[in-house]
């Protein structure tokens, strides 16, 4: 259970509540080291799956906490960068990837009581939502709606990544549609 990519996955829990103080903190450049934090805590992200796959160390464990960690420092993201950016603009797509991880989340618990898990197992889509997120976070908290070119490049991927929300959430839900409406497996 405590092998070395779900170690990992751990330390990026634990990188969280270091981020959001770091974020707090009333130093000049805080937004930019609470960057620096969140992206060395998404590329723990690629490192421990990695590692997992590359080594056979894949466990049921690490199948539960690496989903769960990207999902905490994203949503903990998301919300201290509500704050800056107090706009529905930033709003309806911050609630779209929240909303998106419920509804998954939801169904992949859900599949896995009827034990149809591998029918929402993840897609190339939701790997590639995960970067564009977490890219567009990175970038957001750097401009700290201070830089506008960094804050228009930051809104542009937040969008492409609540976009690829809702596409790879609607891919999940057709693969368990039939389950959904009693008439699967």
């Amino acid at each position: 259970m405590w092998n070395l990519p779900n170690k990992i996955t751990l330390i990026r829990i634990l990188m969280i509540p270091i981020f959001i103080i770091v974020y707090y903190l009333p130093l000049e450049w805080n937004h930019i080291i609470s960057a620096i934090i969140f992206a060395v805590a998404a590329l723990t992200d690629w490192v421990d799956g990695f590692i997992a796959r590359k080594y056979d160390m894949v466990t049921k464990f690490g199948e539960f906490l690496d989903p769960l960690a990207d999902k905490l420092i994203v949503v903990a993201a998301l919300a201290l960068l509500l704050e800056v950016y107090a706009t529905p603009w930033f709003a309806i797509p911050a609630i779209l990837i929240i909303g998106r991880e419920l509804v998954i989340s939801g169904l992949r618990e859900w599949m896995a009581k009827i034990e149809l898990s591998s029918k929402v197992k993840v897609s190339m889509i939701g790997k590639v939502k995960t970067w564009v997120q977490m890219i567009a976070i990175a970038v957001l908290l750097i401009a700290s709606n201070q830089y506008l070119f960094f804050t228009s490049l930051g809104f542009i991927l937040i969008y492409a990544a609540a976009f690829m929300s809702v596409w790879s959430m609607i891919h999940y839900l057709k693969q368990a549609w039939p389950q959904l409406m009693g008439n699967g497996d």
